[in-house]
């Protein structure tokens, strides 16, 4: 089903619409509604308790919109359904002779082509891949003239809607759409999602890259700016079956978080080099799919956090605790960082699959100069499981000849003939607890039979392949690769002992107790965070130093972690955040055998 086809069927019979449509994954929907009876293990939709209200369905939302009156501002992020929403709420409206002007904000768009022509630069031409991060903002898509003569119908209360509403300054109450990001590019794949200012769907990458070097980039911008003044905020991710809070509630439970032990939404995907581990392991996900390759733990642009009352959910954007307060959260390193969240946690599950593509990562010279990028996307591999014969590969062997290394790649390619990489890159077993570094530049890639929890700086779709090992994706296509980019940037100098000396974590204790230590993983110069491990037989209590903490329980059953009088149990190679503003946090054991958790915030140093 097509965005015109879902458009067309919505608005000629909104009851009949196949939502299914809407999606193309194997991966299931959020419920609205939460059990209330959790299974031990690791959660896929972890959520933070509030005591304020969340409501469900259209017909709470427009019986709150009736009972307070006058005119309306719906905004929202890009994907959202907005056929959809005006035929729920009409639907409602029209049944209870309510009658409502509806002015659809994209009356008021600059006609297409002018708006390519503007944001042209940041599309990277003919890469498929990679762009410049825009610099301007939402209003700039939009016809000035139209937006100023735009008022609200005199005879009967107005509604406006669609992603932009809110800059025609009405003062009317705004009730903001959010839809999660892992649901967007779901949509996206089903026909179902146009970019900003676009008459038609593009193709799945192609609108990605547009998302995020322009789309996301402008409406976040927008909803930090809303934020303070939101009336409503309404998870639509659920088409018909939304769920919603007053914005003050929200702010409020924000402002919660902000001091205490949570969790993002985490999300999976497959890939070509995926394996079972995640699949045999974490309870609730589609086991019908072939792997799953990534568990995204925590990609702040992409995550979510997870509200829940009463049994009901409503998800929004991890951001929005940024924009609420990004010094409560991030502490010292806000005034680098301002309010992006500075480190990534990821699964990368290879256990019975394959290897990775060999790769490396831009430089921040070269990601600020060509992406726009504040930057760099530094990587470490810590091994959570690994089989016997589990290997890493990372940098060169000592007699690497450059310009061979490219033919032969060059010719890989071209032939779609196999490489003998370990003539080139060197090769180190892995085993569980092992830490290896791998600032940008660096050529690396995880062998097959590894379960790695990949904790990098956030920048993180900038991997630049050199060899995929002749296969195709999962959709039997070639994978992109990236040669030229890549040797623009390798740092030939790792290499021979320079590799062991430098790029393996050297591990030490810190400080110790009665049943308890603390212990020190080396990262590299170049990385701007730093890495510890707490491992424990009953408790142990830290302090946040005024920094984010992201941690991870990488040994052990289940802790349970409090900070303050919240208490939040956390399960095996669960990832959990403590914002700086806590302060002070403790852990304690009810697992067999020793805990241990991995730590990571950024350095003093680099903030």
């Amino acid at each position: 089903m097509t965005y015109k086809d879902i458009h067309e069927q919505t608005d000629k019979n909104p009851e009949s619409l196949d939502l299914d449509g809407l999606r193309n994954t194997q991966q299931f929907l959020m419920p609205a509604k939460s059990t209330g009876a959790q299974i031990p293990g690791y959660e896929i939709y972890p959520s933070f308790q509030t005591d304020r209200s969340i409501y469900s369905g259209y017909e709470s939302l427009a019986k709150y919109m009736l009972n307070n009156g006058g005119n309306f501002i719906l905004d929202g992020y890009v994907g959202v359904q907005w056929a959809l929403v005006r035929a729920n709420l009409e639907q409602f409206f029209k049944a209870h002779h309510v009658d409502r002007s509806w002015t659809f904000i994209d009356d008021c768009l600059k006609n297409e082509d002018d708006i390519n022509n503007l944001i042209a630069p940041s599309l990277g031409g003919d890469d498929p891949l990679f762009g410049q991060i825009y610099t301007g903002q939402l209003v700039d898509l939009f016809d000035q003239t139209k937006l100023g003569e735009l008022k609200p119908n005199i005879n009967r209360p107005t509604i406006i809607y669609g992603c932009g509403a809110a800059l025609v300054n009405w003062d009317s109450p705004v009730i903001y759409f959010d839809l999660p990001k892992n649901e967007i590019q779901i949509r996206s794949r089903a026909g179902a999602v146009k970019n900003l200012g676009a008459s038609t769907p593009e193709g799945p990458a192609s609108q990605y890259k547009r998302f995020y070097f322009v789309d996301w980039v402008i409406l976040n911008a927008h909803k930090q700016r809303l934020l303070p003044e939101l009336a409503i905020v309404v998870d639509e991710q659920r088409a018909d079956d939304i769920t919603w809070m007053h914005g003050a509630d929200l702010r409020h439970t924000l402002k919660e978080m902000s001091t205490n032990v949570f969790r993002a939404r985490p999300w999976f995907e497959p890939g070509v080099w995926g394996g079972q581990w995640i699949k045999n392991n974490i309870k609730g996900l589609n086991n019908d799919v072939v792997n799953y390759a990534w568990s995204f733990e925590l990609i702040a642009p992409e995550n979510g956090i997870i509200l829940e009352s009463d049994d009901l959910r409503l998800e929004v954007s991890i951001d929005m605790l940024l924009y609420n307060d990004n010094q409560a959260i991030l502490g010292k390193a806000a005034n680098r960082f301002g309010y992006k969240y500075p480190i990534r946690f990821d699964f990368l599950d290879t256990m019975d699959g394959d290897n990775l593509s060999l790769q490396c990562h831009p430089t921040v010279a070269y990601t600020k100069e060509n992406f726009g990028e504040d930057f760099t996307q530094d990587e470490t591999y810590y091994i959570l499981k690994a089989n016997d014969d589990a290997k890493v590969y990372l940098g060169f062997q000592e007699d690497i000849n450059k310009e061979e290394f490219k033919t032969v790649l060059k010719e890989s390619f071209k032939d779609n003939s196999p490489v003998d990489v370990e003539q080139f890159v060197q090769v180190y077993p892995a085993k569980k607890h092992d830490l290896f570094l791998i600032p940008s530049g660096t050529v690396h890639c995880s062998g097959k039979n590894n379960l790695v929890l990949e904790i990098s700086a956030t920048p993180y779709i900038f991997t630049f392949k050199m060899y995929d090992w002749v296969r195709s994706d999962l959709n039997g296509n070639p994978r992109t690769l990236n040669i030229d980019r890549a040797f623009e940037n390798l740092n030939f100098e790792r290499k021979g002992k320079v590799v062991s000396e430098t790029l393996i974590s050297r591990q030490t204790i810190k400080e110790q107790g009665s049943d308890w230590q603390k212990i020190h993983l080396s990262t590299h110069p170049e990385h701007f965070y730093q890495i510890e491990r707490l491992e424990f037989d009953t408790r142990i209590s830290d302090v946040t130093n005024d920094q984010c903490l992201v941690l991870s329980l990488v040994e052990g059953d289940s802790i349970i972690v409090q900070t303050g009088a919240h208490k939040r149990v956390i399960y095996y190679a669960e990832t959990f955040i403590i914002p700086a503003s806590a302060y002070t946090y403790t852990m304690q054991n009810i697992g067999r055998g020793r805990a241990k958790v991995v730590k990571a915030f950024v350095k003093d140093s680099c903030c």
